[in-house]
Order: C-alpha cells, then sequence, then structure tokens
C-alpha cells in the first residue's frame, strides 16, 4: 500500500501526469489491480518448478496484457481483439484509471471495472488454493 501511494503520488507530482479526479481513487484502482496482479503472480508460480520456468511464463500471460490496457485505442482494435482484451484484468484496470484521471469520474462510475477486478482477483486466489493442494505439498 506505501509503494502504490509512493508511486501515485511520483507519478502526479514529479512526473505532472493529468489527474482530474481523487488521488485516493486512483490509490484504490491501484490497489485492487495490485491484488489481482500478485494473485495471478502466485497463480503462475505454482505450476513453475524453478525461476526459469516462472520467467517463461511472462510473455504469454503478462506481455499481452500491457496491449489491452490502453496502449492501443480499443476502437481501432479488430472484432475478435476487442473480445479478447475484455478477458484481460488490464483492460478494466485501465478503463478505471482513464476514467478517474482524464474524466473526473468518481468511484461510482468505475464500480463496474473495480468489481470486474476484484472478481478477477478472486477467482486467482480460489485457483490458487486448488492448485497449491494439487501441485504443491502444503
Amino acid at each position: 500500500m506505501i509503494q502504490t501511494i509512493i508511486v501515485v503520488t511520483y507519478a502526479v507530482k514529479v512526473l505532472d501526469i493529468t489527474l482530474v479526479g481523487s488521488f485516493w481513487n486512483v490509490v484504490i484502482i491501484n490497489l485492487t489491480l495490485a491484488l489481482v496482479a500478485l494473485s495471478l503472480g502466485i497463480l503462475l508460480s505454482s505450476f513453475a518448478n524453478s525461476e526459469f520456468q516462472m520467467m517463461q511464463f511472462i510473455p504469454i500471460a503478462i506481455i499481452p496484457q500491457v496491449f489491452f490496457a490502453g496502449i492501443f485505442p480499443f476502437e481501432s482494435m479488430a472484432g475478435w481483439m476487442q473480445i479478447l482484451a475484455k478477458c484481460m484484468p488490464m483492460y478494466y484496470g485501465g478503463n478505471a484509471l482513464v476514467e478517474v484521471m482524464y474524466k473526473g469520474s468518481g468511484l461510482s462510475e468505475i464500480t463496474n471495472e473495480l468489481l470486474a477486478l476484484l472478481g478477477y482477483a478472486l477467482v486467482f486466489i480460489v485457483l490458487n488454493v486448488v492448485a497449491l493442494k494439487k501441485y504443491r505439498k502444503i
């Protein structure tokens, strides 16, 4: 949580990134994204036998999400890519950040995005429990 506050403060105050909405809403979005990323990372690591194997998951699971986080305009993507984008957690995180940072939206306007992110986190956590019971001795 402290790291998130530091990063958001640095981005807004030092890098002068536009922030129309609430600073604390940005922090909430980033903390939710961190929960999703952490639970996904733990899930992937439960299938890896070594650090090298874990590194091989990055191009499969992490890099595609970067492209659907708002770097490329969603409307210009092919139809099948728009469907794929909506299956990625970063799509919802990127939309929520755009709504708060550039449009000044409040929590009520980004509730669907936050619920989607919390849903991903819940699914990843449940899969973690199943995977750890099956693949690791606890």
